[in-house]
C-alpha cells in the first residue's frame, strides 16, 4: 500500500487533516508538538468506478465512485533546525524517510508563528513555511552526505564505482542509482565542495520527495495569501470543515461523500449546528471542495504517476473466483506491465504469470503491454 507522510509545523492542522482524511483517532490541540510519535491510519483516493463504464452494477463502489486505500502518517511537527535535532526533528525525518509522497500542511492563515504557537491573522507569511520545510530536508539529506562523505569518497576511490557507493550509502533513505547519477552528474566527487553538496541534497529530494501542498485553514486565510500559495501549486484546504462533514455523515444527520462539492441534510438539526453546516455550505460554494480529498488525489494520480488496475478471475463476467464482481482495485505505477501486476496481487502469482486478457476487450495482451487507467485484467498463472 502507497505511504504518504503528512508533514508541517506544528500547529498547521497536520493532525486535524489525518483524522479528516481517516476518521481515525489522533489528538488535536492547539499546541505545538501534540503529535509525539506517528499516528498512522487508512485513507483513500476516489476515483470514478469502472462498473459504470462496463454497464454494471459491482457493489463496490458508492454512487460510482471507488475509494482505493491509501496509508497516511501523520509524523511529528518540524521546527526550523531539526535538521540538527532541535524539537522532535530526528524522530519527524525519520518517519518521514518511509514515506512514498508528502503532503505538506501549511497554515494558510498565517496565524502560527514558525515554532507552531499562536499569533494573529496573517502575521506569518506562509510562503516561508512552505520554504522552510524544503530547506531542513536539504539540510538533513547534505547532514547524512557530509557526515559519511571522507568514507564515500575513499570507498569509490578504491573500488571505482563512485555512484553505486553513494548509492548504497543513501539506499536507507530510498535513494535510486538512477536519482544519484542525476544529481551527481559532471560532478568531481574527489573536489567537492560544500555549497555543491547542499544542491545535490536538493536534487535528491526533488527526485526523491514528491509533495503536495495544502493550504490549510483556507476558511479563515487572507485571500492574498490563498493566491500566493495557489500560484505555487498549492490546493486551498479546510481540514476542520471536511472532518465536521466526514463526522456529520458518519453520524447520519447528511450525505456527504469526501470530496462532494455540496452536501445533503437528512436529520433535523440543532440551531448551533444548522450554523456550522450554513457556513460549511458558504465554503463550499466558493471553494468547491474542502481540498483534503483533492490533495490526496493530486500526490497520488498527478505527483506520483498511479492508475487504478481492476483484477478479475472471469473475464467475461467480471468476477473473482467467488463470483465477486470487480472486488478488487489496485493502484499501480503508470507503466507497470500486467507482470508487475501479478507480483502486486501475490509473490506467487507473479513468479508463475503466463499470461495476461484484457477482460473488457477479450483479448490477450503482450507482456510488455503498458496497463492503462481503469483496465480490467485478467492474469493467468500456472499451477
Amino acid at each position: 500500500m502507497i505511504e504518504i507522510g503528512i508533514a508541517g509545523k506544528p500547529n498547521a492542522g497536520k493532525s486535524t487533516f489525518f483524522k479528516s482524511a481517516t476518521l481515525a483517532d489522533a489528538e488535536i490541540a492547539n499546541y505545538p508538538f501534540t503529535t509525539i510519535k506517528p499516528n498512522i491510519g487508512i485513507a483513500h483516493v476516489r476515483v470514478k468506478c469502472v462498473c459504470r463504464e462496463l454497464g454494471i452494477d459491482c457493489g463496490n463502489c458508492i454512487d460510482g465512485w471507488r475509494f482505493v486505500p491509501v496509508k497516511l502518517i501523520d509524523v511529528a511537527g518540524l521546527v526550523p533546525d531539526a535538521h540538527k535535532g532541535r524539537g522532535l526533528g530526528n524522530e519527524f525525518l525519520d518517519d518521514l524517510r518511509q514515506s512514498e509522497g508528502i503532503i505538506h500542511v501549511v497554515d494558510a492563515s498565517g496565524s502560527t508563528d514558525e515554532n507552531g504557537n499562536e499569533i494573529g491573522i496573517g502575521e506569518r507569511d506562509p510562503i516561508k513555511d512552505v520554504e522552510f520545510l524544503l530547506r531542513e530536508l536539504d539540510m538533513w539529506i547534505y547532514g547524512i552526505l557530509k557526515r559519511n562523505w571522507e568514507k564515500i569518497v575513499r570507498k569509490a576511490k578504491a573500488e571505482k564505482r563512485e555512484i553505486k557507493v553513494i548509492t548504497e550509502a543513501l539506499a536507507g533513505l530510498g535513494f535510486t542509482e538512477a536519482m544519484v547519477r542525476e544529481a551527481f552528474a559532471d560532478v568531481d566527487i574527489q573536489k567537492l565542495r560544500d555549497e555543491e553538496l547542499v544542491e545535490i541534497a536538493r536534487v535528491l529530494r526533488e527526485n526523491r520527495m514528491k509533495m503536495v501542498i495544502a493550504a490549510n485553514k483556507a476558511d479563515k486565510a487572507p485571500r492574498d495569501f490563498l493566491e500566493r500559495l495557489k500560484k505555487i501549486g498549492a490546493i486551498p484546504t479546510s481540514a476542520n470543515y471536511e472532518l465536521i462533514l466526514r463526522t456529520a455523515a458518519k453520524s447520519g444527520f447528511i450525505k456527504y461523500l469526501p470530496g462532494d462539492s455540496s452536501f445533503e441534510v437528512k436529520k433535523e438539526l440543532n440551531e448551533k449546528q444548522r450554523k456550522v453546516l450554513e457556513k460549511i455550505k458558504g465554503y463550499l460554494d466558493e471553494f468547491k471542495t474542502t481540498g483534503v480529498q483533492d490533495v490526496i488525489n493530486k500526490l497520488v494520480f498527478d505527483v506520483l504517476g498511479y492508475i487504478v488496475v481492476y483484477p478479475v478471475e472471469n473475464e467475461s463476467k467480471f468476477t473473482d473466483s467467488k463470483g465477486n464482481i470487480l472486488p478488487d482495485a489496485f493502484l499501480v505505477k503508470r507503466g507497470a506491465t500486467p507482470r508487475d501486476l501479478a507480483f502486486k496481487i501475490h509473490t506467487e502469482i507473479g513468479k508463475k504469470f503466463i499470461y495476461a486478457v484484457d477482460a473488457k476487450k477479450k483479448i490477450r495482451i503482450a507482456d510488455d503491454y503498458e496497463l492503462r487507467n481503469n483496465d480490467v485484467i485478467k492474469i493467468v498463472s500456472g499451477a
